[in-house]
């Protein structure tokens, strides 16, 4: 089974250049599944309802997100809605939405996805490592592939996180920093592993936003206002081969696509 992740979607730039490049994506790759992370896609701060359906048109099957999908709230009532829009499972019990998820391809074959977000340098909030563990639980039995979106800032709860898995799911990405790492690897238990996947979106910008008042902001230190980048678009996403009978990472490559 072939699982295409996307990452990050920033902004109209890589809402484009996901429109243009996963079609062949999915064909080349003969994909069975393709989750995006969407919690930029709108404006480069969460998601709405017309641009959740513009990444479903282009390809998306499943959306996950991280500590930006609460910025708009049309998108709340969503979460509770539409089971494809997973938020991070590890937020306080009561709010919108649902952490995970099992997705069937067109072949019928179950995979559970599951979204956590880290908490180093990021909200103080539920361990993702225990959240993960009674997630684990729920999915037993239910579905033998098993995939990972870790928001997550730091790289070196990412690798905890990733090693707290091997063995137990058939891959762990992280995602959030917007930049892919070279670091793809299958874990001695048959994880398949990547710190972070990157971001879709204008790569001629300081994380998916304008230079200038990145820049500003850093030698001046004031609260000067981002705005989405639109220069030089590239997608950066993850193929994950999965062993459907056993659940176990076969191979890992990145992937970067410009126009």
């Amino acid at each position: 089974m072939n699982l295409l992740f996307v990452g990050d979607v920033v902004g109209k730039a890589g809402r484009q250049i996901l429109k243009q490049k996963l079609p062949s994506l999915i064909d080349r790759h003969m994909v069975d599944l393709v989750v995006v992370n969407a919690e930029n896609a709108a404006a480069g701060y969460g998601l709405t309802l017309s641009v959740m359906d513009e990444l479903y048109q282009s390809g998306a099957q499943v959306l996950t997100s991280g500590n930006h999908i609460w910025d708009k709230k049309e998108i709340l009532e969503v979460l509770d809605r539409d089971e494809r829009l997973l938020r991070p499972h590890n937020y306080p019990e009561g709010l919108a939405g649902r952490g995970y998820g099992i997705f069937e391809t067109a072949a019928g074959l179950p995979v559970a996805v599951i979204n956590l977000e880290g908490r180093v340098f990021m909200k103080n909030l539920d361990c993702p490592f225990r959240a993960a563990d009674r997630i684990l639980e729920q999915v037993s039995g239910r579905a033998k592939m098993i995939f990972v979106d870790f928001h997550a800032e730091a790289t070196s709860e990412k690798q905890a996180l990733g090693h707290y898995l091997d063995g137990r799911v058939s891959a762990m990405v992280g995602t959030h920093t917007h930049v892919q790492t070279a670091d793809e690897k299958i874990l001695a238990g048959g994880t398949g592993y990547l710190t972070d996947v990157g971001m879709t979106g204008a790569q001629d910008a300081v994380i998916g936003n304008q230079k200038e008042p990145a820049l500003q902001r850093f030698l001046t230190q004031l609260p000067v206002r981002l705005e989405v980048a639109k220069k030089d678009p590239l997608l950066c996403a993850v193929l994950l081969t999965i062993d459907e009978k056993t659940g176990r990472c076969e191979a890992i490559e990145r992937i970067q696509k410009g126009p």
